[in-house]
C-alpha cells in the first residue's frame, strides 16, 4: 500500500451511507448520513461532506471503491466490491488477530471467517429476511414506542421474554400480545435481542466460529444485542470505534491496494 496515496471508501447501506478517507494506514476522516431515496446521490453527498470536513480536494483522491447494497449506483467509483470482502478487510485492519466478523446491517446480517492474512475463507449471509437485522429492531422499537437508541440499555435490566417467531411480521404480533399481557418493556426487548442473536449465532456456527470475533455495523452499538450474541456464542466479541463505518474502511483499504 502506497503510504502517501489518499483513497476513499463509500458504503451505501439501506439505511445509512458511510465514507472513509485513508492515507496509507492513517484514517483521515469518517462520515455517516442517511441514505435516503437515491443511492447515487447519497454516495456523492457523503463523500463531498467528508472531503469538505477533512480539507481534501476531490482531485487528490487516487482511488475510490464503493461497497454495500447500493455500491453499483456510485458511478464515480473506480471499482465496486462486495460487502463481505470489505468488512473482512476493515475488521482485519483494525485488529489483524480478527478471525471472525459478524456484521449486522439495516437489511441483512453477515458472518465472515478470515484466515491469518485477513482473506475471507467462508461466509454466510441472511439477505432474504429482515429478522435479526437493524430493520427488525427498528420495527420492534416502533411497536414498543421506545427510541431505538435506548434499546440496548433497557434490555440489560430485563429477563428475555419468549419470542418464538423468526419472521419480523409475526414477531411484531408476538410483541403486541406480550404488551397486552402486561409484560415489561425491558423483558420484551431482552427477548427481541435473544431471538435475533439466536438466528445470527446459528448462521455463525454453520460457517464455523473462530476467535477472536469482531462485530461490525450500526447494530454493534447496541450493548444488549452484543451481550445476547456473546451469550449465544459463549465468546467475547470486540467492537471497534469504527464499527459502523467498517465496510467503507475496508473499501478504502482495498482502494489503496490498486
Amino acid at each position: 500500500m502506497d503510504m502517501q496515496k489518499i483513497t476513499a471508501g463509500i458504503d451505501i447501506g439501506s439505511i445509512t451511507a458511510k465514507a472513509v478517507l485513508l492515507k496509507g494506514d492513517q484514517i483521515l476522516g469518517t462520515r455517516v448520513q442517511f441514505t435516503g431515496y437515491s443511492s447515487k446521490r447519497a454516495g456523492r453527498d457523503v463523500l463531498d461532506g467528508l472531503l469538505l470536513e477533512s480539507g481534501v480536494p476531490f482531485d487528490h483522491l487516487e482511488c475510490i471503491v464503493s461497497t454495500g447494497y447500493g455500491r453499483n449506483a456510485v458511478d464515480f467509483a473506480h471499482k465496486a466490491i462486495t460487502e463481505i470482502t470489505c468488512h473482512g478487510a476493515g475488521a482485519w485492519f483494525v485488529n489483524p488477530e480478527t478471525r471472525f466478523v459478524i456484521d449486522v446491517g439495516g437489511q441483512d446480517s453477515k458472518v465472515i471467517r478470515l484466515d491469518q492474512s485477513g482473506k475471507v475463507v467462508d461466509f454466510a449471509m441472511n439477505d432474504k429476511c429482515a429478522a435479526g437485522t437493524g430493520r427488525f429492531l427498528e420495527v420492534m422499537a416502533r411497536a414498543l414506542e421506545v427510541d431505538l437508541d435506548d434499546f440496548g440499555e433497557l434490555s440489560l435490566s430485563g429477563e428475555p421474554a419468549k419470542i418464538s417467531s423468526i419472521c419480523t411480521v409475526f414477531a411484531e404480533s408476538e410483541v403486541i400480545s406480550l404488551i397486552a399481557r402486561g409484560e415489561t418493556r425491558e423483558n420484551i426487548i431482552a427477548g427481541i435481542h435473544d431471538s435475533a442473536a439466536a438466528r445470527i449465532s446459528a448462521m455463525a456456527r454453520r460457517v464455523g466460529v473462530a476467535l477472536p470475533v469482531m462485530m461490525t455495523g450500526g447494530v454493534a452499538k447496541n450493548r444488549g444485542m452484543l451481550m445476547a450474541l456473546e451469550k449465544k456464542l459463549d465468546a467475547p466479541i470486540q467492537v471497534s470505534e469504527y464499527a459502523q463505518v467498517n465496510g467503507a474502511l475496508g473499501a478504502a483499504i482495498l482502494a489503496g491496494r490498486m
